[in-house]
């Protein structure tokens, strides 16, 4: 299991550490909400449908990182 953990985040940095992956990142990073809150006052739905795009954003980041450096 762990092998394969670590073969897919190969594939992600691949993709991501590209120059058109770095746009996407970019992009994703704006549409995602990773800059911003994802609380709408008053509406606990929309919240929760940005939260969710933002958990998306934030998994991609986390395997984008070297275990080794978690620690740190």
């Amino acid at each position: 299991m762990e092998d394969q953990i670590n073969k897919l985040r190969i594939s992600y940095q691949n993709v991501f550490e590209s120059d058109d992956g770095k746009l996407v990142m970019s992009d994703l990073e704006k549409r995602c909400h990773y800059h911003a809150t994802t609380n709408v006052k008053g509406d606990s739905h929309e919240s929760a449908y940005m939260e969710g795009q933002r958990s998306v954003l934030l998994f991609i980041k986390a395997i984008l990182q070297n275990p080794k450096e978690k620690g740190k």
